[in-house]
């Protein structure tokens, strides 16, 4: 509890990878907070980076939902937002999951041997948490993660709520707030 008494609503903002993805994200997770405000508390935890086939990334999402008490938001930007999925799809949830958010998604093959460890199920949407709202958020000029990956997400997973962003680039012009609108808006 807030010394208000309101209780905070926790979100869990996995970032992207590359050698800099902690830091490059943190202008997404710090926009992330200033539009939600004091009522969201934004956890922003640095992915690690071992030597398995998902970088040692399923676990630590694990235990970073695992260490939640009551609903939780989860929020995944690129390789964050496909191992959110990867995670959510192969593993059974116990916390209540309020809603999920991703943000410049790829879509992995599996056809490159360092991509095995990040491809998802053939059947991965039949087993996401049920009764979830997802949303996918990609910008037309994402140089990093192009649109197509969005059209596969969209045929994949046709109960998601799609937002095809004109502009912003692969981080979005580090500006959240359509992000943070779905999330207030969640009933």
């Amino acid at each position: 509890m807030t010394e208000s008494n309101v209780e905070t609503k926790l979100v869990l903002f996995i970032h992207g990878g590359g050698d800099n993805g902690y830091q490059a994200d943190a202008m997404l997770a710090a926009s992330l907070q200033r539009e939600l405000g004091a009522a969201y508390n934004v956890r922003y935890p640095q992915m690690p980076d071992e030597p398995t086939p998902d970088f040692g990334w399923g676990r630590k999402i694990g235990d970073e939902i695992a260490a939640t008490d009551g609903e939780l938001l989860l929020v995944g930007h690129s390789l964050g937002a496909s191992m959110l999925l990867k995670y959510l799809s192969e593993n059974e949830i116990q916390n209540r999951i309020g809603g999920i958010f991703l943000t410049a998604t790829p879509f992995w093959t599996g056809d490159e041997d360092w991509q095995k460890g990040l491809a998802l199920r053939d059947q991965f949407a039949r087993t996401l948490p049920r009764g979830v709202p997802l949303f996918l958020y990609h910008s037309e000029d994402d140089k990093e993660v192009d649109v197509s990956h969005l059209d596969i997400y969209v045929a994949k997973i046709p109960q998601a709520t799609v937002r095809r962003i004109p502009s912003g680039g692969h981080q979005f012009g580090n500006d959240l707030a359509l992000v943070a609108q779905d999330i207030r808006d969640l009933k």
